[in-house]
């Protein structure tokens, strides 16, 4: 009940937050995006994992860790010097406890932190600001357990956040970003602090005025106002495009080939179905989109369980060609809420029934007035790694047909 209520409540956030779009001017942002913006860095994360963190009586002489890591962070000014940021901040790669008690056993400790946070600038100058960050973090961790026993528990807990950082404004839509992220330790719950020193950029939309926004709306290229679609995929083609977009796709003596911009999912879905609608919000002159949508999916799983899944979710579309006979594009949806059906499938924890859909496709309109619509998509459902289960949901590549009005 719980899960519902909070899928409930994401949907209601999501509606008032589309409501505001404007029928007849898509090509000004709507005031909740003119004042928003979105903020990517990468850099060091450091966590003192050790032995001291394991049940007594298990210890290893070596460990594995990867320092790289990225924050991404949502945010909406309130004021001009005053923000309030949404986001999250993980490892590329999980530490790694090398063989454990010397018997051949190594394992990952997974952790992951979403936080919403308030944020306040302080102008030096025209050019430069400093800023702190305080706010709260969901923080979640996977331990991991030897012969059914647990070594080191996982954890699931509020924690308190801290940022500073310094910004170089290179115009009103770019500020680059050094910054510093802290969370302290908990006792409670056998967890060492964690520290981030990344490097990176903010991105503030802007608004144009009446006149730009006129000429971008008469101009010539085409963005559909809605979009009906029905997908299907596959299991017996394989997951070979979710793994290359999951940086996992095995190739030669390459375990991790690909690109790490997307999601697998331990639980392989066999067969799938969606039925999508796609609304317009906004567009700019030519290259970019942003979306709204709903999808209904069903899919049964290579263990032949029959799953439901119902999502809201934005569109990030971008158009790489455009000529007589067709434009082609590529889109990007994440954390869209979703209700799935099943809470564990096929044995696997995939975690709870409020979870997240994510999408990621190549797609063409087509058509003397682009009335139809061609894509492949790659879908991904699991929680972020808001909850202790997460072992998320991998749907093949689905063959997508549409049609736009």
């Amino acid at each position: 009940m719980k899960n519902k209520f909070v899928l409930i409540l994401l949907v209601l956030i999501s509606l008032n937050f589309f409501s505001q779009e404007k029928e007849k001017q898509k090509t000004k942002f709507t005031k909740f995006l003119s004042k928003s913006y979105y903020s990517l860095n990468f850099g060091g994360i450091f966590y003192p994992f050790s032995n001291d963190n394991l049940t007594d009586g298990y210890a290893t002489e070596s460990f594995s860790r990867n320092w790289f890591s990225g924050r991404l962070l949502l945010g909406h000014k309130l004021n001009d010097n005053f923000s309030i940021q949404f986001g999250t901040m993980r490892p590329a790669s999980w530490f790694k406890y090398d063989n454990v008690n010397n018997i051949g056993y190594e394992t990952s400790v997974w952790i992951n932190a979403w936080s919403l946070s308030l944020k306040k600038d302080f102008n030096i100058n025209k050019k430069t600001s400093f800023y702190a960050e305080a706010g709260v973090a969901n923080l979640t961790r996977f331990g991991f357990s030897i012969y059914n026993k647990a070594i080191y528990d996982d954890a699931h807990y509020a924690s308190l956040i801290y940022g500073l950082g310094l910004q170089y404004w290179l115009s009103d839509k770019w500020r680059l970003s050094a910054n510093g992220t802290f969370l302290p330790s908990s006792a409670k719950h056998n967890q060492p602090s964690i520290s981030q020193v990344s490097a990176g950029f903010e991105y503030h939309l802007q608004q144009v005025d009446d006149k730009i926004a006129k000429e971008y709306a008469e101009n010539e290229y085409f963005f559909p106002n809605n979009i009906f679609q029905i997908s299907y995929g596959t299991g017996e083609i394989g997951f070979g495009f979710n793994q290359f977009f999951g940086m996992s796709l095995p190739v030669g003596n390459f375990e991790s080939f690909g690109i790490p911009v997307f999601w697998v999912g331990e639980v392989k879905a066999q067969h799938a179905v969606s039925v999508t609608y796609q609304r317009l919000i906004y567009r700019s002159e030519k290259i970019f989109s942003l979306d709204w949508g709903l999808s209904a999916t069903y899919f049964q799983s290579r263990g032949k369980t029959d799953v439901f899944a119902f999502s809201i979710f934005p569109v990030l579309r971008f158009y790489l060609l455009r000529n007589k006979s067709f434009d082609l594009y590529s889109n990007y949806s994440i954390i869209g809420p979703a209700y799935i059906s099943k809470a564990d499938i096929d044995g696997i924890k995939s975690g709870p029934n409020t979870t997240f859909q994510d999408t990621m496709g190549f797609g063409l309109f087509f058509g003397k007035e682009r009335k139809y619509n061609f894509e492949l998509r790659i879908m991904h459902y699991s929680n972020g790694n808001i909850f202790t289960r997460n072992s998320g949901v991998a749907i093949p590549i689905q063959f997508t047909f549409g049609k736009t009005f």
